[in-house]
């Protein structure tokens, strides 16, 4: 009796650290957008309030991917040397102090903040993939699909709610962008109890063929980072511009922000679907034609400008990008041996990726001001929609990251 005693109480104490894992994971996924898609709506506020250009004000959404773009590459070195649970709990804090921050009166302290919470949000993006791999190495799929579901579930509402709680008594767009570190906190206290745990850390450099810099030099690594930052091309061009080609086709101001919100809409039972469909087949193949055909028929919808086929084109494309981003996720674990080098891969991809999506609204912009139309742009979207079906079609081969592949 004894014995069965103490059997069910390790088995009820291994349940409940799964449980506040689970839930940890979860509440850093909610974190991962909210902070970035709040300002959003409120830029306009912001811009009226501190005197600001366009084009400085434009910069506040632009800082977050460039400080992305920097910093990937070292979250798995510094998790490398104090652990992944520990540069989490860290990222987490400085996530914090950096909403605080920004939510001050005055130009500085809104970019000092607005960068700090680049840095720590880049810190999560890296590392959830490989810490995953390591602590549901059965349940990869599941769990990447949970956090990815909950990341942009979260960032969708933090765009619609920021406006009208900037109104909820005189709050403004000070206290609308400071609410969120009530979510941050609110993870801190779950995270906490994984400080307490002695988690194996694999670092990359523990086999021969993971030595270096080794996946630096590897052809797949390489095409799991171009479809990663393709596809960040892809989403941030569009996020930024498709109300500005819908006003052109008759849609409203208002009209606009709606199809906008359908296109996030769409990505959320996507980033759940993938990840589990992905991680039960032997490659992925399959999944990067569909989602690179998702991708080039919702452009040539936009491109064709059909009143009728704009809201299915918006659908097809918020599907095609839910489906990119959740098949990149899942790239990061399947094509690699370890959470330290699923880490390590992350970082690569995530930093060359958000330096594209940092510069593809860019792109598109000066296409459309040469050109004063958006056909030219839209084809140019449509090109790197065939791209990606091609690195993706390598990417989702069943192999391994080497230097040799």
């Amino acid at each position: 009796m004894n014995k069965a005693a103490t059997s069910l109480e390790k088995s009820a104490s291994a349940n409940s650290k799964i449980l506040l894992l689970t839930i940890g994971i979860i509440l850093i996924g909610a974190n991962l957008r909210a902070p970035l898609t709040s300002v959003g709506s409120l830029i306009p506020f912001i811009r009226d309030d501190l005197a600001m250009s366009n084009a400085l004000a434009g910069t506040i959404t632009t800082l977050p991917l460039l400080a992305f773009a920097l910093f990937s590459p070292f979250a798995p070195k510094i998790a490398n040397k104090s652990g992944m649970e520990r540069t989490i709990f860290f990222s987490l804090i400085v996530l914090i102090i950096g909403i605080i921050i920004r939510s001050l009166q005055g130009i500085i302290p809104l970019f000092t903040g607005t960068i700090l919470i680049g840095l720590a949000i880049a810190v999560g993006n890296v590392l959830l993939p490989g810490f995953i791999k390591m602590n549901f190495p059965l349940k990869i799929g599941v769990m990447t699909g949970i956090y990815a579901v909950f990341m942009n579930l979260f960032g969708a509402l933090a765009s619609g709610i920021s406006v009208p709680l900037s109104s909820f008594r005189n709050l403004g767009w000070h206290g609308a962008l400071g609410a969120w570190a009530i979510l941050a906190f609110i993870a801190v206290l779950f995270w906490l109890p994984q400080l307490r745990n002695n988690y194996i850390v694999i670092k990359p450099a523990s086999t021969p063929s993971q030595r270096g810099n080794s996946i630096w030099r590897s052809p797949l690594a390489w095409k799991v980072t171009l479809f990663m930052g393709l596809q960040s091309f892809m989403f941030y061009t569009m996020m930024t511009w498709l109300p500005g080609i819908l006003q052109l086709n008759g849609y409203s101001s208002n009209a606009a922000g709606w199809m906008l919100f359908l296109m996030q809409f769409a990505i959320i039972p996507i980033t759940f679907i993938i990840p589990v469909l992905a991680g039960r087949m032997k490659d992925q193949k399959i999944l990067s034609i569909i989602t690179a055909l998702f991708f080039f028929f919702g452009i040539g919808g936009l491109l064709i400008g059909n009143a009728s086929l704009i809201p299915l084109s918006i659908i097809l494309f918020g599907i095609a990008s839910g489906s990119a981003f959740s098949l990149a996720m899942m790239f990061f674990s399947l094509r690699t041996n370890n959470g330290g080098q699923a880490a390590a891969l992350s970082g690569m991809a995530q930093s060359f990726g958000y330096l594209l999506a940092a510069i593809g609204p860019v792109l598109f912009g000066g296409l459309h001001d040469l050109t004063n139309g958006w056909t030219v742009p839209l084809s140019m979207l449509l090109v790197i929609s065939i791209v990606i079906l091609f690195v993706g079609i390598e990417a989702g081969k069943d192999r391994m990251v080497t230097h040799k592949n």
